[in-house]
């Protein structure tokens, strides 16, 4: 953890290596809006770097150390290898260089700042926080790391006193921030690319919840073994919300509903009553009410609460659905077998006919820790297609590629195919895909475009 926040109470020019990511534009974003000139360099175009430009900002496609004329301050991402020649001559010639997180934690400062943090889910609750802070009347700013459906951004300056960020715990570096408030939605074996196993994970959380520099304010999942582990380590209470007795924010009553659900919470003053949210899933309904938990605590207004929730639209590529004649198409960026199967499981609400998978695996690592329960994640679906394995460089695990992790599923008693080049998909999808069947596709960028493919494909058909 840093030892104070980045002092930025200056308008310092800023430059963001790999400005079109979708977190690093968002800290672009708010310091735009917070008139520090700003610049950034990126691979390659996107309509991120074309807002981006049209926002104010200097983008520039391609890195090279004539980029950084000007800088004072240059800020990267875990995602910059050391060998990024802007990185290497900022570093040659002293400018200052910072992680994109210690920029999000100088921005809270003087702000009522509210993190969320944890494995699965992060992005839905600190969106629905900044939701229903906005439709309560409060006008937070916030950085998310997706785009907000109901503001079409990731990042915005609200002017009222509230900041809402989403925390990454992939590389440790949410606790270069300086929140107020923290949530920490649940903690599974995830990034062990970092963490190296669970233990890693949670002794990671536990030591930073123990210093006295972490957030006074904690919301965490009381259903969660692991986080309960967290706090009874670091020697913390919480605010804690779930479906256990005894859980201070509780859903009861929980109804799925088509596309949505129905459920009743009870908070630390008594019955909040019945709320409506029109995303599929229990996993969605718990989001909500950790987001509750949250912004009833700050102030907001109970019934204002409950007429916006229902409205919520959510996040792009968090379970974006499209109708393609008698089927639905679905794209989830979740990588977690705990996602998936929380996903799938809500999709069985809604889905007229077979729920077929399509899932990119992310890193040995993962797969190799969580095979086993990879193997039941897709038991929800009728059919599921696997796909090559995406490394995220990372060093083979003998033994450990994406027909093991098939054979994993298959033994678990679920129907499943591999199909080894991604660009095949289509062929498979157009002979296996039948009648009224959802297609769900579990991955990232370059699976959603072969999604967006198939359902174009689809509509064509119908």
């Amino acid at each position: 953890m840093i030892a104070r926040p980045l002092d930025l109470s200056r308008p310092l020019h800023v430059h963001l290596l790999g400005i079109g990511g979708v977190g690093v534009s968002a800290v672009a974003r708010l310091l735009l809006q917070r008139g520090f000139p700003v610049s950034g360099s990126d691979v390659r175009e996107s309509s991120i770097t074309l807002a981006l430009r049209a926002e104010g900002a200097t983008v520039t496609i391609g890195h090279s150390p004539a980029n950084l004329a000007g800088a004072e301050l240059v800020v990267v991402s875990t995602a910059i290898p050391e060998t990024n020649p802007e990185l290497i001559a900022a570093r040659q010639s002293g400018m200052p260089v910072v992680h994109r997180s210690e920029v999000l934690g100088g921005l809270m400062v003087g702000r009522r700042a509210i993190g969320v943090t944890g494995t699965n889910g992060k992005g839905s609750v600190s969106a629905l926080v900044a939701f229903l802070l906005d439709r309560a009347g409060l006008r937070p700013s916030f950085a998310i790391g997706a785009m907000l459906l109901d503001f079409a951004t990731n990042a915005r300056e609200g002017g009222g006193p509230h900041l809402v960020c989403e925390l990454d715990e992939s590389d440790g570096s949410f606790e270069n921030t300086w929140p107020d408030r923290l949530v920490v939605n649940n903690l599974e074996a995830d990034h062990l690319n970092y963490y190296k196993d669970l233990e890693g994970l949670l002794r990671h959380f536990a030591t930073y919840l123990a210093t006295p520099e972490s957030p006074r304010l904690l919301h965490v999942f009381g259903d969660d073994a692991n986080c309960r582990d967290v706090l009874r380590r670091a020697g913390r209470t919480a605010i804690t919300f779930g479906r256990d007795a005894g859980t201070d924010y509780r859903m009861t009553a929980l109804v799925l509903e088509g596309f949505g659900s129905r459920f009743t919470v009870s908070g630390p003053r008594g019955d909040l009553g019945d709320f409506v949210l029109n995303l599929p899933g229990e996993h969605n309904a718990m989001n909500a009410v950790a987001a509750l938990s949250v912004v009833l605590e700050e102030g907001a207004d109970l019934e204002a609460c409950r007429a916006a929730l229902p409205t919520f639209q959510g996040l792009e590529n968090r379970f974006t659905l499209v109708r393609a004649g008698r089927h639905l198409v679905v794209k989830d960026y979740i990588s977690h077998p705990a996602g998936i199967r929380s996903v799938l499981a809500g999709a069985k609400a809604f889905a007229p006919g077979r729920v077929v998978a399509v899932f990119k695996p992310y890193r040995f690592t993962m797969i190799h820790y969580l095979g086993d329960e990879y193997g039941t994640a897709f038991a929800d679906a009728g059919l599921t297609l696997v796909t090559e394995l995406y490394t995220a460089g990372e060093v083979p695990i003998p033994g450990v590629d994406a027909p093991w992790l098939v054979e994993k599923i298959r033994s678990a008693g679920s129907e499943v195919q591999f199909v080894p080049a991604m660009g095949d998909l289509l062929g498979v999808l157009r002979d296996r895909v039948a009648g009224d069947d959802t297609v769900i596709f579990f991955g990232g960028d370059d699976l959603f475009a072969l999604a967006d493919s198939f359902a174009a494909e689809l509509q064509a058909k119908a």
